[in-house]
């Protein structure tokens, strides 16, 4: 077959085609029009592939129908319909993948944290560096624990200032170093007050105070890196598809981790403003409530992030909703 001149013959046709798909309103007779064509391009699109397998001129066939079948059939989904499913299947499935990476993150914190506190409270010299010694002393004994002041305010502070830390990390993954530097970051930072409250024998102090909302929002920082990593690694390593796919599959999948921890770290932040500093209520119910906010997020990841994964599902968009992706060799 002759494409140029089936091109030639037809181009009228498949530009009514288009017209018809754009239009808001169709009459009765338009819509029999649009059905009429639709079936033409169908088998125009049938025969170019036959002659001549994949090439300019099916690609375009393929993007016209695919347009004028959204106008035939498509309908936006209800959005009381997407939200649950959203809940219940792509973000849990989202998270669920980083499990393992977020784990590793873990490790790599807790490590990096504990050398640093231990190293600078056996030295000295580098307490010294941290500051006036009278100064230090004023931050172990007071400021350290007036910081957890009981309140609203406060509560809201800290979950708009580790959201957006969060959100940060992951969009800016891609380069690799954002959320590594994050990660170093606040590991030598939490190690630095550790070594301070430790050189002032109140390490127990730190861990309690620590312990409560720590549990929660420090998991949300290392799923917040594992999500930048993954997106990192999607064009490093792409596999079969190019990187520009790779890159646009991590990130619609894992852009939706973002919705989770600012979610994750409201419920950190209420703990923070409203059980951490409790002067009245014992540790042991302030640690065990934080253990319990930790508990929810870990079973929404792992129970319901595994049930969404053994159905399919990995955080990315529907079909119908990304499009059809590019089929490639092997």
């Amino acid at each position: 077959m002759d494409l140029d001149a089936l091109r030639a013959a037809r181009a009228g046709e498949w530009d009514r085609l288009a017209e018809l798909s754009r239009t808001k309103r169709l009459s009765g007779a338009e819509a029999d029009e649009l059905i009429s064509r639709y079936r033409a391009a169908s088998a125009d699109l049938a025969d170019a592939k036959t002659s001549a397998g994949r090439t300019v001129l099916s690609d375009y066939l393929s993007t016209l129908l695919s347009n004028a079948r959204a106008r035939l059939t498509g309908a936006p989904d209800n959005v009381m319909r997407q939200i649950p499913r959203f809940f219940a299947v792509q973000l849990p499935a989202a998270l669920y993948r980083l499990r393992w990476t977020t784990l590793a993150v873990a490790v790599a914190f807790l490590i990096i944290a504990s050398t640093v506190a231990f190293w600078i409270s056996s030295d000295p010299a580098l307490i010294a560096a941290l500051g006036n010694h009278d100064a230090l002393r004023q931050y172990a004994e007071n400021d350290f624990t007036e910081y957890y002041n009981p309140a609203a305010s406060f509560a809201g502070m800290v979950w708009t200032n580790n959201a957006w830390i969060s959100a940060q990390v992951i969009a800016l993954g891609i380069t690799g170093i954002y959320p590594v530097a994050a990660l170093m970051q606040n590991a030598v930072g939490l190690g630095q007050a550790a070594a301070v409250l430790m050189e002032f024998d109140r390490g127990d102090v730190f861990l309690l105070h620590i312990l409560p909302h720590g549990m929660l929002e420090l998991t949300c920082i290392f799923v917040a890196v594992a999500a930048g990593l993954h997106i990192f690694w999607a064009w490093v390593a792409p596999g079969r598809q190019t990187r520009l796919e790779s890159l646009a599959q991590a990130g619609r999948s894992l852009a939706t981790v973002v919705v989770g921890l600012i979610l994750a770290l409201a419920l950190s932040g209420v703990v923070e403003g409203f059980v951490t500093g409790q002067q009245s209520w014992p540790w042991a119910v302030k640690i065990a409530i934080g253990a319990l906010a930790l508990g929810i997020f870990l079973f929404y990841m792992l129970f319901f992030g595994r049930r969404a994964a053994r159905a399919g599902e990995s955080g990315d968009l529907t079909e119908h909703e990304r499009g059809t992706p590019q089929l490639v060799a092997g």
